[in-house]
């Protein structure tokens, strides 16, 4: 049950549910992203193979897909801001486990545990963001998300790759144990509770209900498969790139984690741009051209099988991607949770595993490739026709949930 509020002003405006939504969507990217820098140099500090290091990726991912199943639900049942601190309060401690970690299992311990922790910040942003906020209202929300989420993973690899450089890969674990705290302060001091908590849903049966109904509810899943399909795709390539920048291209860290700011600055010019055309048009109109950029470099990844390896003929195709990605997500995360209000918290979190999963997923099959480049270059483009799929799957019955907004239009001043 959604906390009660005037019908004209919400518990908290737009601005401050963006700002806080974009925090608690960066913490698990950022934290993905800050650490990439230093994984080529973790096989040599702790003598493993690449296949132990990957794995400690694939464990906070795998952290962070199942944990969110968990989180939106409580949060739903015990309120938004106890389960943020919670959730948090875990993640400061495994970042506290991984900076002195004396082995890679226990690092692998403290990344599974990260990922636990960083699951709620996307699960509870998105129902924070149901709870107050529905049509275009919702898709600026989420598109301001966009922009700020971007600005996170731009900087992490650079500052990741500089911390690497100035005092070991240790220093990136103390850089994520002050972003914790600094998220349970602001759900201390500026959250206010969008849920009035009700113990009677800490129902695992009638959990695991829901979860059965939004698996088979069509217009759920279709709108979930496009986030999935572009979306997770950055979380996969999150596993490739390290590897075949640096180990196949031949970037330093540092310069590699210069380099990613090619795949976020693009994606946080397109989310800017993505504003801009939100106030003349309906951000479902965005969809289908954001595919468009999806599609083309998908075409852009399957070329990395042809020709020698460079940079630009990796990168180029995956800030293409992400463009795509900026076009699309405002529209389809609005679209996706638009039908459930009790159940936010749960549709949420399975969008999130929905979304995490798939990277995960898509990551292990790569790894089991065993060949980086092709791994890429064959998935990558397998995750971007996902996308289109669904999406023709969605415009069969695009009103399912609610009449797609129109723009939003000035008021007649008089």
């Amino acid at each position: 049950m959604t906390a009660p509020a005037s019908s004209t002003t919400p518990l908290m405006s737009e601005r401050r549910v963006s700002l806080i939504g974009a925090l608690l969507v960066a913490i698990g990217p950022v934290s993905m992203a800050i650490y990439t820098p230093a994984m080529t140099e973790l096989v040599q500090a702790f003598g493993v193979s690449p296949s132990s290091v990957k794995m400690t990726l694939t464990l906070y991912f795998g952290g962070f897909a199942l944990a969110q199943l968990v989180a939106g639900p409580l949060s739903d049942a015990l309120g938004r801001r106890p389960i943020i601190i919670a959730f948090m309060g875990i993640y400061c401690a495994a970042s506290l486990l991984a900076l002195v970690a004396p082995d890679i299992e226990t690092l692998m311990t403290a990344r599974f545990l990260q990922g636990v922790g960083a699951s709620a910040g996307v699960a509870i942003s998105r129902a924070l963001v149901r709870d107050l906020f529905k049509g275009e209202e919702s898709s600026r929300i989420m598109n301001l998300i966009g922009i700020i989420l971007a600005l996170g993973p731009a900087l992490a690899p650079s500052i990741g790759g500089a911390l690497l450089g100035l005092f070991g890969w240790r220093s990136t674990f103390v850089v994520m144990l002050a972003m914790g705290l600094g998220i349970i302060s602001v759900a201390i001091f500026a959250l206010r509770e969008t849920v009035t908590p009700d113990r009677s849903r800490l129902n695992i049966r009638k959990l695991a209900g829901t979860y059965v109904m939004l698996l088979g509810h069509r217009h759920f899943m279709a709108t979930a498969l496009v986030m999935s399909g572009a979306l997770g795709a950055l979380y996969a390539q999150a596993t490739f790139l390290p590897f075949i920048l640096m180990d196949r291209v031949g970037l330093s860290p540092a310069q590699f984690g210069l380099g990613m700011l090619m795949q976020s600055g693009f994606f946080f010019a397109s989310s800017l741009a993505v504003r801009y055309l939100m106030a003349r048009t309906s951000a479902y109109n965005l969809v289908a051209p954001g595919l468009g950029f999806i599609l083309l470099g998908s075409l852009g990844t399957l070329s990395l099988t042809l020709g020698a390896l460079s940079f630009l003929h990796v990168m180029i195709p995956v800030a293409i991607y992400a463009v795509g990605i900026a076009f699309i997500m405002p529209a389809m995360s609005t679209a996706a949770l638009a039908p459930f209000g009790r159940e936010a918290g749960a549709a949420a979190s399975m969008l999130g595993f929905l979304q995490m999963g798939s990277g995960l997923l898509i990551g292990s099959l790569g790894a089991l490739m065993g060949d980086t480049v092709q791994a890429m270059a064959l998935l990558i483009p397998l995750m971007g026709l996902t996308a289109c799929i669904a999406y023709l799957v969605y415009r069969s019955h695009p009103h399912l949930a609610e009449p797609e907004p129109r723009a939003v239009m000035p008021a007649p001043r008089g």
